[in-house]
């Protein structure tokens, strides 16, 4: 066998490493985007912890878990239920995106509502009943109860009623002699009489909760499970109405909350998610956060890593290695990294992969994504930096953008904000004044189309502590796109560096009133 630099040996050492970088790239390629078309199992071994939101997720208060899309909410939920599981806990999830049914345009909303708490009701039966026919038969009785608890049905509408009385009577006398030695007599007498009543009731049906049978029957589950807690884990709960999110929180809330033993965590988005409506008399509807649900936590302040970069790195770096592991070992053998970093040197450039930080802006789905289209640019070679940023320039193009095509105004808004924010300031970061009357709907959108960033929420003015800031910033993808395409004569400076730092103190002299950005409410 040849040495190294031996004429006969180089060419197939390189088509060795060449294959081998091929490898590594296609297994970046392979990641699955969405966690429900992944098994259980990968999804278990593959979740990578963000600080210390495990540890708060696994805590048995009923809990809000918040997230724009692509923040692994379903990832966590999933990871959540196999952890409670091996745990010896009950976990159901429940997708609400398979449940419930419009009820049709002439169905008022406390009707929609109370259906789809019925229709959740029986998911969670059918789950329930599938493990008492499996292992736990001493269910059966309380779900019996449950099932009868959720399917009452009245019927909604008008009552006739109507009665009817009819009779008749008919007397006969004859006495008949004919020629011939006969005779014949009759008599007869006929009477009848017949009496109707009938009651007639025109309407609907419907589902009717009575909540006291109802949580008799959820609070004999609990005890039949003994020392066993039951998690409900909804996922979706932005898919709902809007209209019937808080009618199925109070349901929720009056239902299921106050059973001891079943611990309820909802996972939403949060600027799409109303959880109570008030009432008139300083009362509310629906789930009030922090007293009915004790905690709403955020997967996206988790996920900002500004803070600490080697965090952020260390953070996507195991995601990427979990999620190719095993298919590097089926493809290169011996041969695969052992480790998240040995993965990281192997398949990035120095420069490169600390720019995929950058580029994925804390959100997971953007990271695998951007590396996907990298490694595909890359082909056989090491992800340097034009493949990453070439990456964020297409999935901003492809998938961010198009998001809001159908919205003009966030669209123009978006574009306000790059000219002010990037053309004039050079800069991506800026701040929003946060206030009642200072409402942005088309930011929203942004923030949900993961266009724009929250760097710091509640930023205090030292100088007007009754005003508060949001710190942004604009994603990635958005100024890359023009720094490529000729339009920006240099990368922007980070203007607003200060938003990254570990307390987010401005620098001396920095007038808030000045740098905030302005926008109209229809912005």
């Amino acid at each position: 066998m040849g040495a190294i630099g031996d004429p006969r040996f180089t060419p197939r050492w390189n088509a060795m490493t060449t294959n081998r970088q091929r490898h590594l790239n296609q297994a970046l390629m392979r990641i699955p985007r969405r966690a429900e078309n992944t098994d259980r199992h990968t999804l278990a071994t593959t979740y990578v912890s963000a600080g210390s939101f495990s540890a708060m997720l696994h805590s048995t208060d009923h809990q809000v878990l918040y997230g724009r899309r692509g923040t692994g909410k379903t990832h966590a939920l999933q990871y959540l239920s196999d952890v409670i599981d091996r745990a010896g806990d009950i976990a159901v999830y429940l997708d609400l995106r398979t449940i419930g049914s419009s009820g049709g345009p002439e169905s008022d909303a406390a009707t929609r509502g109370t259906q789809l708490l019925v229709d959740t009701l029986e998911a969670v039966h059918d789950e329930l009943l599938a493990l008492a026919v499996e292992s736990e038969d001493r269910l059966l009785g309380s779900l019996d109860a449950l099932a009868e608890a959720a399917t009452v049905v009245e019927v909604v509408g008008e009552v006739e009623r109507e009665s009817k009385t009819a009779g008749s009577s008919e007397s006969k006398h004859g006495f008949d002699v004919s020629p011939t030695p006969s005779a014949k007599i009759t008599a007869e007498r006929r009477h009848t009489a017949s009496a109707e009543n009938r009651v007639r009731r025109t309407g609907v049906e419907r589902h009717h909760v009575v909540f006291g049978p109802l949580s008799r029957a959820l609070r004999d589950i609990s005890r039949s499970l003994g020392h066993r807690r039951l998690w409900l884990l909804l996922d979706e709960w932005s898919s709902v109405p809007m209209d019937l999110q808080p009618l199925l929180a109070d349901l929720l809330r009056r239902s299921v909350l106050p059973v001891t033993g079943i611990t309820v965590k909802i996972a939403a988005i949060e600027r799409r998610s109303r959880f109570s409506v008030p009432g008139p008399d300083g009362d509310y509807v629906g789930i009030e956060l922090g007293a009915d649900a004790a905690t709403a936590v955020s997967l996206d302040d988790f996920l900002v890593f500004n803070r600490a970069r080697t965090d952020a790195q260390e953070f996507f770096g195991q995601l990427f290695f979990n999620h190719s592991k095993e298919l590097l070992v089926r493809m290169v053998s011996t041969s695969a990294p052992t480790d998240a970093a040995a993965f990281v040197e192997q398949t990035f450039q120095r420069n490169a992969f600390p720019e995929l930080v950058r580029a994925a802006e804390g959100v997971p789905r953007d990271a695998i994504n951007i590396a996907a289209l990298a490694a595909q640019y890359a082909h056989s070679d090491l992800i340097d930096l034009e493949d990453v940023r070439r990456a964020a320039r297409d999935w901003y193009l492809r998938d961010k953008q198009a998001a809001i095509d159908s919205n003009p105004t966030a669209r123009a808004t978006l574009r306000k904000l790059v000219d002010e924010v990037v053309g004039k300031r050079r800069s991506r970061t800026f701040l929003l004044e946060r206030s009642e009357d200072a409402d942005h709907p088309a930011v929203d959108v942004l923030y949900d189309a993961r266009l724009l960033h929250v760097l710091r929420r509640g930023i205090v003015d030292k100088h007007h502590p009754g005003t508060l800031y949001d710190g942004f910033a604009i994603d990635y993808g958005c100024y890359v796109t023009l720094l490529l395409d000729g339009e920006l004569p240099s990368r922007p400076r980070h203007r607003g560096g200060w938003l990254n730092w570990a307390h987010s103190v401005p620098p001396d002299g920095f007038d808030f009133g000045a740098e905030a950005i302005t926008l109209s409410p229809s912005d």
